[in-house]
């Protein structure tokens, strides 16, 4: 009998698990035999199980250029798919599919990849061919789902992960798909908090499961087992694993450096460097191409606060670009937008490929992105680096954590000079505060009286209007502290859902408050929400992660806001409005200091009332809200970024003088 060839001894031992003395046999036979296409083939799998695609590959293509098989092909693109060469591994897929047609499981990977692509009725096409094959195919219902929810179609998809979960009702990522998708779309707080909690019990260590379930909880005010699971979070994040989403870990982490450890590990998952463009020559012209984009074109937070700069750039020194990854909400804020730059160019359903060629056949010389990781961003386009300088602005208070992102703009506020070393980007400082705002924001109209809003007429009103969660369990604490000791005052909250007020509402009680001095405003259109908050007396801040355009919101509403300097950018944003607003007197340096300045602001109405009337007065003289003065160091930023990239030089970081 033939004694078994190396190759084939090497196949035994990587199907008893032994795949460290497989490759090292894989690897001999090469030596004596380069054209051993199992042993190319083995090696291929074996790196990619061991997580190194680019290994894998150069192993495939060596095996498919010998014997270009079904096996070979399918494998290829799977290892292309990981490296985020979409395109490539469909065309891989699609020749492996002309071999074998009638695989179920090529046409489901087929379909991730369209998926990849925003080719989403594509995608949706394969994995019903893929169902047709085998109806009991949970990973392509899974799968459907996803592409059926990209479509809006979002009845079909429910429907869709409750075929998967009838089929397999211990698929963790079918629970964590569809829990997300009852919270984000449906708003169904109870079954989303149920899915999850069942999905981290059965695959602890499913990516990302573990922060979402904490963020989820923390959108509820429900706080069982906080510590523990905030903990455990961040344990993960310590030691590299995809345990939290960057948006996500803001909420409990006031750490910069454990921040950039998020964003990377999130970064290199999901928006890794992509195959670069072709380089097409720089055009001769004057004028600096700008490009931002967003996924929020529209009545909006970023539109609220960026519509009055896109309004007043300078046209005879730039050129603007609209990269919309939303949609037209046919609202007077998009009629805005879509005049100040002309048009708006939709790459929605563009795959992150082809989007970033459009950007680059339009020449665009600074790339902006205006949502980090928030909303409907489109990271993966700037993985392409379809322009030579992209920044980002606004929408991240961390770090992307991506090598092509070039400038971070922020202010000496949110982030001291010893802390720039956790940003991936080059630090560019601007003057006063990073937040632009827009000038031509009416004033808030008439407030509607206390009693409309269900508010004591006399009672000092202490408010709070930001996103349920970001409050944790601490500041609430701080907060039951303040009533307590200021017993005729009550606390004005946004009711971000029902569940979140009954929370609430238990834990104020279990603090020794009654329930009623916690009262829950609903939900109004902007220009209603200005004019109510005018009847607060004092907003309180949050940590880890406090308010933002929410912030400004109040300042512009011309309500005093206390906050306390976060131990990171999240909680730095008050901070830096309030210096820029002329009233850094309500910047606190700890907790204990921000209990006491709101007591003593709540029991000296001659206090409160003159930073009320400074406030009146700042708010139409001061940097915060003077748009003219933001663009002119924004440009400034540009141009100093543009000047150096055509120097040769590299990014480097840089303030911007007032």
């Amino acid at each position: 009998m033939t004694p078994p060839s190396l190759s084939e001894q090497a196949v035994a031992l990587h199907q008893a698990g032994k795949a460290g003395e497989a490759e090292r046999l894989c690897l001999q036979a090469l030596d004596t035999s380069p054209d051993d296409f199992d042993a190319c083939q083995l090696l291929g799998v074996i790196y990619f199980q061991q997580g190194s695609p680019a290994k894998a590959l150069e192993f495939f293509d060596r095996a498919a250029a010998l014997k270009p098989g079904f096996a070979i092909l399918s494998n290829r693109g799977a290892a292309l798919q990981m490296l985020n060469r979409i395109e490539e591994a469909l065309a891989s897929y699609d020749q492996a599919l002309a071999i074998q047609p009638d695989s179920a499981v090529l046409l489901y990977n087929r379909g991730r990849a369209l998926q990849d692509m925003s080719r989403f009725e594509e995608a949706l096409d394969s994995y019903d061919k893929a169902l047709r094959l085998d109806p009991n195919f949970s990973g392509a219902l899974n799968n459907r789902a996803n592409a059926l929810r990209s479509l809006n179609r979002h009845a079909e998809a429910l429907a869709s992960y409750d075929r998967a979960l009838a089929i397999k009702p211990d698929y963790a990522e079918a629970l964590y798909n569809r829990g997300n998708m009852q919270w984000s779309v449906n708003g169904n707080y109870g079954v989303a908090v149920r899915d999850l909690e069942k999905a981290v019990a059965l695959n602890p260590a499913y990516d990302y499961a573990l922060g979402e379930l904490l963020y989820l909880r923390m959108h509820g005010g429900d706080w069982r087992d906080f510590e523990t699971l905030r903990s455990r979070v961040i344990a993960g994040v310590r030691a590299g694993r995809r345990v939290a989403q960057p948006f996500h870990y803001q909420a409990v982490s006031d750490s910069p450096a454990d921040l950039q450890a998020c964003s990377v590990i999130f970064t290199n998952h999901h928006f890794p460097p992509a195959p670069p463009l072709a380089n097409a020559g720089r055009r001769a012209a004057e004028k600096i191409r700008l490009g931002y984009v967003a996924g929020e074109f529209r009545e909006h937070a970023t539109a609220w606060l960026m519509t009055g700069l896109f309004e007043s750039h300078n046209r005879e020194k730039f050129e603007l670009f609209a990269f919309d990854n939303g949609w037209d909400d046919g609202s007077a804020m998009r009629a805005r937008l879509t005049a100040a730059f002309g048009n708006m160019i939709d790459i929605s359903r563009l795959s992150n490929r082809a989007a970033a060629e459009k950007i680059a056949a339009m020449e665009i010389d600074i790339l902006v992105n205006l949502n980090g990781y928030v909303g409907l961003h489109r990271m993966g386009v700037f993985a392409h680096r379809p322009a030579p300088i992209q920044a980002s602005y606004l929408g991240s208070p961390a770090t992307m954590g991506a090598p092509y992102i070039d400038y971070f703009l922020a202010d000496r506020i949110l982030i001291p000079q010893a802390e720039e070393k956790f940003y991936s980007e080059k630090v560019v400082i601007l003057p006063d505060s990073y937040q632009v705002n827009d000038s031509k924001r009416a004033l808030p109209g008439k407030p509607p009286g206390r009693a409309a809003l269900r508010l004591p007429e006399k009672n000092f009103v202490f408010c709070s209007f930001n996103s349920s969660y970001k409050l944790t369990p601490e500041i609430f604490s701080i907060w039951m502290n303040i009533l307590r000791a200021a017993p005729q005052s009550v606390l004005w909250l946004l009711e971000n859902n029902p569940e979140f007020a009954g929370h609430l509402r238990r834990a104020a009680i279990a603090a020794g408050v009654v329930a009623e001095r916690l009262i829950f405003a609903p939900m109004v259109p902007l220009e209603q929400h200005l004019a109510r908050m005018q009847e607060a007396d004092l907003f309180l801040d949050l940590l880890p992660c406090g308010g933002h355009t929410t912030a400004s919101d109040a300042l512009w509403a011309g309500v005093p806001l206390l906050t306390c300097r976060g131990g990171a950018l999240p909680g730095r944003v008050a901070a830096s409005l309030l210096h820029a607003v002329g009233l850094p007197e309500l910047v606190t340096e700890s907790l204990a200091d921000y209990q006491a300045l709101a007591l003593r602001l709540a029991g000296d109405p001659a206090l409160l009332a003159g930073l009320r009337q400074k406030l009146a007065q700042n708010r139409l003289t001061m940097p915060l809200f003077d748009t003219e003065r933001s663009r002119r160091h924004i440009e400034a930023a540009y141009t100093s970024m543009w000047e150096m990239f055509q120097r040769g030089d590299a990014p480097r970081g840089f303030a911007v003088n007032p």
